[in-house]
């Protein structure tokens, strides 16, 4: 897949952000460029809906064309709010089932590699059950899904209420439980790492989690990071995404991250609050800044 040149300064990073669909999938590309993203993450269908409408032969064409003139690249998706792969409840189940089927159908329409989920949340019936639940259903849907080369990713969580994945280990037993593991990969959220206790704002800190995680997980399955700071304090397991730089883990969380040698190419997600600021500047764009200015130790206004 085609990559965006690099600026000279952080020609090993690759950074973009969560972008609209709305008014035609293409329209990603165009919203990614306005603000400089070198990669993408999109919805490939209504986030808050359980159904959409297939997508057109013109809706593919339109996409790809997009994606070729954009030069954006690599792009992930992330599955609809709704599903919940590890729910008790077995209509909702599932439902979650045959949705992320079908959007794992809409990646492989678009190109699209790799769909994100959280690992869902267990309804009071604890962690050990939700994950048993999380790989049942990951095993049917693979089975449902044989010829797909899209991979599955599993995205670390906050731990809030009843969720699943907010410890490595978590998400390490659902892999171990699956049939077909290579169809799985892990995404690396920073603000729900930081709020589900592993700490990233010291260099001491940032090696012991990075450490824990490539034991746990291997640094080999990770695929790529969603960048945000977190509102709320370490531990807290309420999952509340701030600005680069503006909440609790603060920028050196950040540097530390960027400039790392095992993650350069790696994309570097951002899904900070969207909007404009008092000056009429994109905030995804401000938080793209914030990250390359963190780059070689720059330091960040």
């Amino acid at each position: 897949m085609s990559v965006r040149p690099a600026e000279l300064s952080d020609i090993q990073r690759r950074f973009g952000a969560q972008t609209s669909i709305a008014d035609g999938l293409y329209r990603a590309f165009e919203r990614g460029i306005n603000i400089g993203c070198d990669c993408l993450q999109v919805f490939v269908k209504n986030q808050r809906q359980w159904k959409a409408d297939p997508i057109s032969e013109q809706d593919i064409r339109a996409w790809r064309q997009a994606e070729s003139q954009s030069g954006i690249g690599p792009v992930f998706a992330h599955d609809a709010y709704l599903i919940n792969l590890a729910s008790p409840d077995k209509t909702i189940w599932n439902k979650s089932i045959e949705a992320f089927v079908d959007e794992l159908y809409r990646c492989e329409q678009l190109n699209i590699g790799w769909l994100v989920t959280h690992p869902g949340t267990h309804g009071g019936k604890g962690e050990d059950w939700g994950i048993r639940r999380m790989a049942d259903a990951l095993d049917i849907i693979h089975s449902r899904t044989e010829r797909l080369k899209v991979k599955t990713v599993l995205e670390t969580t906050a731990g809030q209420g009843n969720s699943i994945g907010h410890r490595f280990q978590h998400l390490a037993e659902i892999i171990q439980r699956t049939r077909n593991r290579d169809r799985l990969a892990v995404c690396f959220d920073t603000c729900h790492v930081f709020a589900a206790g592993y700490d990233l704002t010291s260099e001491k800190a940032y090696r012991a989690t990075m450490t824990e995680f490539d034991k746990i997980l291997g640094l080999s399955n990770l695929v790529c990071f969603h960048l945000n700071d977190s509102k709320k304090p370490f531990a807290s397991r309420v999952d509340r995404h701030q600005h680069i730089g503006q909440g609790q883990m603060g920028y050196e969380s950040f540097r530390l991250l960027v400039n790392d040698p095992r993650f350069f190419g790696m994309p570097m997600i951002i899904e900070t609050p969207k909007g404009i600021d008092d000056k009429g500047q994109d905030l995804d764009r401000i938080n793209l800044a914030a990250l390359r200015k963190l780059i070689q130790n720059e330091g960040a206004e």
